[in-house]
């Protein structure tokens, strides 16, 4: 099966091929660990898993890995004000993102690196920059020169002169071009500090995503690199550079992004107070109602958060799940065996659409179109075990792997019995009795 990504970096949808048979390793940035991840956080995380998911059912090894940035301003800035270390606050925190991986159902990574394990080789990544010249000292701190590259902005496709007045470059007089950006500081604060001997401090942020890409995955080219569309620039833009000036590389092959999360049709920020915890709605819609709200859009736009819509995505997962728990109560009730066969024609198209860079919409439609069929089934009461068991796993297949997490119960022995005798009473014209256990049956979820 062709498949096809949209690569950032070209600005086109192109065939994927990987760099290697049959394998396939992906990088995607994780988050600074100093508070709870928003809604925004976790859709790349979403997206990613689907990816994962989709390569491994077409037999691909994936090594999918996300990082944790573990050192940085705003988790010092939270250890003094909460009167903690840093390592009490990253870690907490750390552990509540992974919960709430969990219960989004996201496929455990190939590796999760922290930055605070890294540092020796990102002092000596730093080191190569200045033997190189594509890093210079400058009072206290160490600058990559973006005049090192030629292609400085292939990423974000904007030209020099606006890079330089673009609002999320930042100042420091001791640049020597305004693009520049910082691979290390010096620090007077209290937070934690590390020897190099180009002084005493912390490294910046853009250069740590490129030096454990290279160590975990131990090589210089990956496959995909993604994360938020906020990502693109400067951070990703930045991490090519570094990559062009040491090993002449993109990094990756593919650069994938994924849209930005809206709420009520506005930009999501702190200062609107709308930057919605995605543990909290988790608690209150739940983790398959926030997986399908995420893949509901192409995962390239933007994409709006509302009650109304994440009550729609409830209701939509449900009803496919409460489908195959009905089929397979229908199964039990009937004394039938569902049969290991599925729709082939149907899982094709299915696959076509997620092939076609990631087109979830599309392949949900047939989701829909099978979970029709199953609720046609119920209107006959003998069981066709060959086409019903055909569309059981079909839709389990489709539902798995996009990721969410299907958890069926088994009917017992007794309710077994109540169907039977709902059965009987239904032969026998005894509809009191017969209404009275359909009741039962129906408060049971068995029919």
């Amino acid at each position: 099966m062709k498949i096809k990504l949209f690569d950032t970096l070209t600005n086109s949808k192109r065939d994927f091929v990987p760099l290697k048979d049959n394998e396939v390793d992906i990088y995607y940035c994780g988050p600074t660990v100093y508070n709870y991840p928003h809604i925004g956080n976790m859709r790349s995380v979403v997206v990613f898993d689907v990816l994962t998911r989709f390569l491994q059912t077409l037999n691909f090894k994936v090594r999918c890995v996300r990082n944790y940035t573990d050192i940085d301003d705003k988790i010092i800035n939270k250890a003094l004000q909460e009167n903690k270390t840093e390592k009490e606050i990253s870690e907490f925190y750390i552990d509540s993102y992974a919960k709430t991986c969990d219960d989004l159902n996201v496929l455990k990574m190939y590796e999760t690196p922290k930055v605070s394990n890294y540092m020796d080789k990102i002092i000596n990544f730093i080191d190569v920059l200045l033997e190189k010249k594509a890093a210079y000292k400058a009072g206290d701190d160490v600058f990559f020169s973006t005049s090192s590259v030629s292609d400085y902005g292939c990423l974000s496709k904007m030209k020099i002169d606006v890079l330089e007045h673009g609002s999320r470059i930042q100042k420091n007089s001791n640049k020597k071009n305004e693009t520049d950006f910082v691979l290390w500081k010096k620090t007077d604060d209290n937070g934690i500090k590390f020897d190099a001997k180009f002084g005493k401090g912390r490294p910046g942020w853009h250069t740590e995503c490129v030096v454990m890409v290279n160590s975990v995955f131990n090589k210089p080219l990956i496959d995909i690199h993604g994360g938020g569309f906020d990502l693109k620039f400067p951070h990703h833009e930045n991490e090519i550079a570094q990559s062009m000036a040491i090993h002449n590389t993109k990094l990756a092959n593919y650069w994938m992004h994924v849209g930005f999360v809206n709420v009520d049709n506005e930009k999501m920020s702190k200062s609107l107070n709308n930057d919605l915890k995605a543990k909290d709605i988790i608690e209150q819609y739940g983790g398959n109602a926030l997986r399908m709200f995420f893949i509901s859009t192409h995962y390239r736009s933007p994409i709006n958060f509302t009650s109304d819509i994440i009550l729609d995505c409830k209701q939509k997962i449900e009803k496919y799940i409460e489908a195959l728990q009905k089929l397979k109560n229908r199964f039990y009730l009937n004394f039938e065996t569902i049969i290991d066969k599925t729709d082939l024609d149907i899982l094709n198209k299915f696959f076509e659409s997620l092939a076609d860079d990631l087109n979830i919409s599309n392949a949900l439609v047939y989701v829909e179109q099978l979970t029709k069929l199953i609720n046609q089934s119920f209107r006959f009461s003998k069981v066709d075990v060959d086409k019903e068991s055909t569309y059981y796993n079909t839709l389990y297949k489709m539902l798995d792997t996009l990721g969410f997490k299907i958890e069926l119960k088994s009917l017992k022995e007794e309710d077994r019995q109540l169907f039977i005798e709902y059965n009987q009473a239904k032969a026998n014209k005894n509809f009191e009795l017969s209404d009275k256990l359909r009741e039962t049956l129906q408060k049971k979820g068995a029919i």
